[in-house]
C-alpha cells in the first residue's frame, strides 16, 4: 500500500510517499481501507516533534479517518467486514490502509459521505468535550470562539448554537466572518493579525470587550493562543470559564491577577487523553454528535481536498492558517 511517511523531524516538506507492507490487525483491531483522512493542527506539530505524543518513526500523520473495514480481529465485536466507519487513530491515517482499535470504530450514518466523516470526530469531539464537559456551557450563556473559522472553531460555533448559547465568532478576515455567520454565529468580531505592541494588545482587548458586551463571555473557547488569549480573557464574565484548546499563534502567558479579579477558571482541554481514559464518556459524546448531525444541527465544512501524494501540501496549508473549516486528504 502507499503511505505518506515522516522519517525525520521537520515540516511538511520532509514527508515522503512510499510503498509499505499492509498492516495486520491484532485481536482487538480492525483493518480499514481509508477513503479520506482529516487534517488537524496536531499533524503539524507531531511531524516536528512538538506534540504531546511522539510516535516512533517512520509513521504516517493523520489522526481521523473514514473508510471501509477490510478485516476484523478475533476479539472485536460490533464491527464486520464491509462496514463504513470513522476511525480515531491518533496517527497513521494518511495511508491507503490503517489499523483502528475496535472501541474507536464509529459507524457512519448512511447519509454521511467519506470526506465529511473524516472531518467529523476529532473537531466535533474536541469541541463537544470542551463545551459540555469542561466548560459546562448552558443555554442562554455567551460563548466567544477564537479562531472560529478553523476546524475545531467552526465546530464550536455550531455546537454552541445547538446547546442554546449566544455565540460570538472571532476571526481574522471578512471571508472567514462570512463563513462563521453562515454556520450560525450570532455575532462576529474581526481581529487583526499580530504581533502586537502594548497599545495593540490594549486595542485587541477592547475589541473583544465590545463584542461580548458589558456582561462579558461566560465561556471563551481559545483555539488560537498567543496574544489573543490574554486579550480575550480580559473580556470574560464573572466566574467565566476560559478553555485552553490550542496554540497556533504561540503558547500564551496569562497574568493570574485577571483570574482573581473575575473569579474565573482557566481550564485545559485534552480530548485525546480523555477518550483514552473514558471510553464510556466518548461513546456518549459520539452518540450525541451523531444525533446532532442527523438533525442537521452540525455539518463539517470541507473547504479543501488534497490527494494522498499532496498530503504535505495539505498540512502546510493548515499550518499557514489559511484553512476555513476542514482540510481533507482523499485516497481515491
Amino acid at each position: 500500500m502507499k503511505a505518506i511517511l515522516t522519517k525525520a523531524v521537520g515540516g511538511p516538506e520532509t514527508l515522503v510517499l512510499e510503498e509499505v507492507p499492509d498492516p495486520v490487525p491484532g485481536p482487538k483491531q480492525v483493518l480499514l481501507a481509508v477513503k479520506a483522512c482529516g487534517v488537524n493542527f496536531p499533524d503539524t506539530l507531531m511531524i516536528e516533534d512538538r506534540y504531546q505524543f511522539k510516535p516512533q518513526r517512520p509513521y504516517s500523520p493523520g489522526g481521523e479517518v473514514a473508510g471501509v473495514v477490510e478485516a476484523v480481529g478475533a476479539e472485536v465485536t460490533g464491527v464486520k467486514v464491509g462496514d463504513r466507519i470513522i476511525g480515531s487513530t491518533g496517527h497513521g491515517g494518511m495511508a491507503e490502509k490503517v489499523l483502528v482499535d475496535g472501541f474507536r470504530c464509529i459507524p457512519m450514518v448512511d447519509e454521511m459521505p467519506f470526506d465529511e466523516a473524516s472531518a467529523f470526530i476529532l473537531t466535533y469531539g474536541t469541541s463537544h468535550y470542551a463545551l459540555k464537559e469542561r466548560g459546562q456551557l448552558k443555554a442562554g450563556e455567551t460563548l466567544l470562539v477564537l479562531g472560529a473559522a478553523g476546524g475545531v472553531g467552526l465546530a464550536a460555533v455550531e455546537l454552541g448554537k445547538a446547546m442554546g448559547a449566544r455565540v460570538i465568532g472571532a476571526v481574522s478576515s471578512q471571508d472567514k466572518a462570512d463563513l462563521v455567520k453562515a454556520h450560525g454565529a450570532d455575532d462576529v468580531v474581526i481581529y487583526p493579525r499580530g504581533p502586537f505592541d502594548k497599545d495593540g494588545k490594549k486595542k485587541l482587548a477592547e475589541l473583544f470587550k465590545n463584542a461580548c458586551g458589558e456582561h462579558g463571555a461566560d465561556v471563551i473557547y481559545d483555539g488560537v493562543g498567543g496574544d489573543y488569549a490574554e486579550a480575550s480573557l480580559r473580556a470574560i464574565a464573572w466566574e467565566g470559564r476560559f478553555l485552553v484548546v490550542g496554540f497556533p499563534a504561540g503558547i500564551p502567558l496569562l497574568p493570574l491577577n485577571l483570574t482573581l479579579l473575575k473569579s474565573c477558571q482557566v481550564i485545559g482541554v485534552f480530548w485525546g487523553a480523555w477518550v483514552a481514559r473514558n471510553n464510556a464518556g466518548f461513546a456518549e459524546s459520539v452518540a450525541e454528535l451523531m444525533d446532532f448531525y442527523k438533525r442537521g444541527l452540525v455539518k463539517p465544512h470541507v473547504s479543501e481536498r488534497f490527494p494522498l501524494a499532496k498530503a504535505g501540501d495539505a498540512i502546510a496549508h493548515l499550518a499557514a492558517r489559511k484553512a476555513m473549516g476542514k482540510v481533507v486528504v482523499t485516497m481515491d
